[in-house]
This record gives C-alpha cells, structure tokens and sequence, in this order.
C-alpha cells in the first residue's frame, strides 16, 4: 500500500477505525486561508514559500471556508460520546498537504491554536496526492484544487472543490445543505433537460416516477451521514440535513422523494426551488457547507455568505 511521505499522527486525538469512522480529507487551502502564502509560492517558488512558513511557524493561519464545517463536525462527535462513549461511528478528520514536512509546522501548530482535532497530518510531495485517500477510508474529500477534486471523483470518493470565502456560519449544529441532480443524484434528468428542454425531462421524470435515480458523486457521503444521523432522535440530533434542488416539486420532486425512501436516507428538509435562485433560501438555512454542481448556484451561496462547494460534473 502507498504512503505519503510524511505522516504525522496527532497523539492528542484518539485515532479512529477507518472502517467505522466517517472519514474526511481537507486539504490545507479549504481549511485555513493561504490565499497569500500560495500567491507567494506561485509568484516566487518554493524555497521561498517554506521560508516563509518557517519564519511564521507560530503565528497561526486565518480560519478557511470548511474551516467552520469542520469545527461543526468535532461538536457532533462530542455529542456521540456524550452520549455511548465506546462508539466508534465518529466522524475523523485527515489533513491533507503538499507541503513539506519542514513547511508543515505552521499547520500542524495552526491546528493546535484552534483546537481542531485532527488525527493525522500527511505531507505528500507526489503530485497526485489524491492516491492516498482510499487507503486511509476517506469518504469525503474537500480541496481548493479542482485538479485534486477530479482525481477524487474518478476514484470514486465523494469531493467537492472549496472556494475561499469569509465564514461567518454559526457554530452548532452541524447543517449541510445537497443538491439533488448530478450531486445526490445521477445527472440522467440533467442529460433529458439538455437534450429535450424542461417540457421534455418533466415527462422523463413521470415516465420514470417509480424508478429509483441512479447515485451522485455525493451519495456515498450523504449515506455515511445519515448513519450518524439516525443514532439520535429527531429534537437532540446535532446534525441538520437539506436538500434545495432547481427541481419542481409539483412535477419533479416525487421522484425526488421516492428515492431518497428507496436509499434509506432521511433529510430533514427538502426545499424544491422551481429554477429561482437558491441563495435567499441559503441564508435562512445558513448550513456550514453547501454541496452544488452549478457554479451560477454557488456564486450566489457566496453572495449570501454561505460556505459552498462546487462538486464538477465535467471534470
């Protein structure tokens, strides 16, 4: 099996069976802010790049967009051992960086300045550091790098690409926010309204109705979700999902419905948006991360000041 080069194993996390754990894989960009420092590697190079890392090991980097997300994450699984402390369905939390061992302090010690209970730290020079992620069980993969996304994608792990963005999502409890077509949802009803316009994928979609959807890039981490969710009742659960789809629910959205049944998996609230814009919704909701295939979608979450994550479907 492959390993990073470097892997540093937090011993002040418990570590976590990657059979049980929902695990998720951050890439330092999506969770904290080094807009700067990476403009700096890209203008000067490396060697000047982990200078400055090293000459600013101890000042802690500014909090990134799923730097909240994942903060969100670490009050659930307060709430899990509150509750049975031997379980071993936690959420675990990986880092992952193509930095250098000797640049990787300033983030190792951001992350203790913080209290973000990551495991382990894996500093991977390869450029495909994404070759990693199943043999460490991840299940979600969030990177600001889209080429990273696409290789997680085609590997089959659940990514999304995070743009930076100032965060102000409250603290508790954990809410994420899908999309439905071509996120939860196969993009089949996507392909019918492209080939046939909206007349078109409303009778594909009737015609289909008992039929359940094929699976998104997103399922397998909205899966693993919802059996975490299911481990509380309704009024203590420290977890909120949504589902605010463009779909009609009028002519689209019992499909919807019926195969987010047939899956198993319950959502707390489903807004079927009709093709307006979904961003006001967002704000209301004001999850700590939003999951979409359409960056129009996303640009308008980020209007709101909603941590969003685009998951490509043309990678």
């Amino acid at each position: 099996m492959a390993e990073p080069e470097s892997t540093v194993v937090n011993p002040s996390v418990k570590q976590k069976d990657p059979s049980k754990a929902l695990v998720i894989a951050v890439t330092t960009r999506a969770i904290f802010n080094l807009e700067e420092e990476h403009q700096l590697y890209l203008e000067k190079g490396k060697e000047e790049y982990v200078r400055h890392q090293q000459a600013n090991q101890d000042r802690p980097l500014p909090p990134g967009t799923a730097f909240a997300f994942i903060q969100a994450v670490q009050y659930v699984n307060k709430k899990i051992l509150e509750s049975n402390p031997a379980e071993e369905d936690l959420f675990d939390i990986l880092l992952l960086s193509n930095n250098s061992p000797e640049s990787g302090v300033r983030i190792i010690n951001s992350a203790k300045h913080y209290g973000l209970e990551i495991s382990k730290f894996c500093f991977v020079s390869n450029e495909d550091s994404t070759q990693y992620l199943k043999s460490h069980g991840v299940k979600l993969f969030l990177s600001a790098d889209r080429t990273d996304v696409c290789n997680a994608l085609r590997r089959g792990v659940s990514a999304a690409l995070v743009f930076q963005q100032e965060v102000q999502a409250p603290s508790t409890p954990l809410r994420v926010a899908f999309d439905g077509d071509a996120v939860l949802f196969s993009d089949e009803t996507d392909q019918v309204f492209r080939e046939q316009g909206l007349e078109g994928a409303v009778q594909y979609e009737r015609a289909m109705e008992a039929v359940p959807m094929g699976e998104g890039p997103m399922k397998a981490f909205a899966m693993h979700l919802g059996k975490i969710h299911k481990k509380f009742n309704r009024e203590e659960c420290p977890i909120r999902t949504y589902l605010v789809t463009a779909r009609s629910g009028r002519d689209m959205g019992i499909r919807a419905i019926k195969t987010l049944r047939e899956w198993g998996l319950a959502i707390d609230e489903a807004f079927f948006m009709d093709g307006a814009p979904k961003g006001p919704i967002l704000a209301q909701i004001q999850p700590h991360i939003f999951f979409d295939d359409g960056l129009h979608n996303i640009q308008g979450a980020q209007d709101m000041g909603v941590p969003s994550a685009w998951v490509p479907s043309c990678c």
